[in-house]
């Protein structure tokens, strides 16, 4: 993700559309398209526009807001408490210390609290900032209802017990998933935001070990060993903590079906993303992605309405913050 972001437009079925509408529907009741249509009617335009002028300078914010999407739903909703800040925060979890995108969501909300003062939330800028993030980079254009609110509290304790870990066994994600209202085939369509985005070289230590030598060797025999070789070139054992290598080895400035094809050769980063090829529960889905990538974003469309419905909390719950990074007490 070194060069400038571009669009390229997904032309969506009205079948397709219909299944979002009815995913949607489910997620949460109390959600709905076009919520700031009267209050604040170029919400959904101003973020767009603010995502789409920050990865034009910055190349890694679509991977960054996808990632802060994620962290901040998993841990008490889709509610912007990964944006407060303060001591004990979910931000000061070592977990959420490279979680990166908070510079988008801030300059966006100081846009709209100038245009529509007290009308936008937090929670739903995260949520339109990663959806446009994927379609800058090649993704589909789906539509998401608004609606969320922001949460008064945001605890660092909360943070391991919900997030996921690139060393979780098939079993691990799977109940993690399911605490938080999504299903076998979610997690395995989720999984696909790796074909964006970054990582630090510990995340997927844990498949190398040290020899005598000072050298790492790969102990993990699913990952294809040419593919370790370039890893071990990128992230040797005297790295630096702050080196990153992209998720995606073959298109990583790209949001596509190919993190489906590499996990085919064996070329999933994190142990969790080889677990998925070689797990019967989720291997056929795998390879269905591989082979279609119209099938690929329809799906995400329908779990990405899932995902950033978690937890959250509408009508009098929580507050519009004015400042996404505290609370307005």
């Amino acid at each position: 993700m070194e060069t400038g972001a571009t669009f390229f437009p997904f032309p969506i079925t009205v079948s397709c559309l219909f299944i979002v509408f009815i995913f949607a529907s489910s997620v949460s009741s109390s959600l709905v398209f076009n919520f700031y249509a009267a209050s604040c009617p170029t919400a959904e335009f101003i973020v767009r526009n603010t995502v789409s002028s920050s990865s034009s300078s910055d190349p890694s914010i679509p991977g960054k807001l996808l990632r802060l999407v994620f962290h901040d739903c998993f841990v008490e909703g889709c509610d912007a408490s990964l944006m407060l800040q303060g001591n004990n925060t979910e931000q000061s979890d070592p977990a959420n210390r490279s979680v990166g995108g908070f510079s988008v969501i801030e300059s966006a909300k100081r846009e709209l609290e100038f245009l529509c003062p007290g009308s936008v939330s937090c929670a739903d800028i995260i949520a339109l900032a990663a959806r446009d993030a994927v379609e800058i980079v090649g993704g589909p254009m789906i539509q998401i209802p608004t609606g969320r609110r922001d949460g008064m509290a945001s605890v660092a304790s909360s943070v391991r017990p919900s997030i996921l870990d690139t060393s979780f066994t098939m079993d691990e994600m799977i109940n993690r998933f399911s605490s938080k209202g999504l299903s076998l085939f979610d997690l395995v369509i989720l999984s696909g935001a790796h074909t964006i985005g970054t990582a630090h070289c510990s995340s997927f230590r844990d498949r190398f070990q040290e020899d005598s030598k000072g050298m790492l060797t790969l102990i993990d025999k699913t990952l294809n060993s040419s593919y370790a070789d370039e890893l071990m070139k990128e992230c040797p054992i005297s790295a630096s903590p702050l080196v990153q290598v992209n998720n995606d080895p073959e298109t990583s400035k790209v949001f596509d079906n190919q993190y489906y094809r590499n996990l085919l050769t064996n070329k999933g980063l994190f142990q969790s993303d080889s677990a998925l090829l070689s797990d019967n529960r989720t291997r056929k889905l795998v390879e269905d992605l591989a082979n279609d990538q119209e099938f690929f974003f329809e799906s995400w469309g329908q779990s990405f309405l899932k995902l950033t419905g978690i937890g959250v909390k509408t009508g009098d719950q929580g507050e519009i913050r004015r400042s996404c990074a505290s609370t307005n007490a």
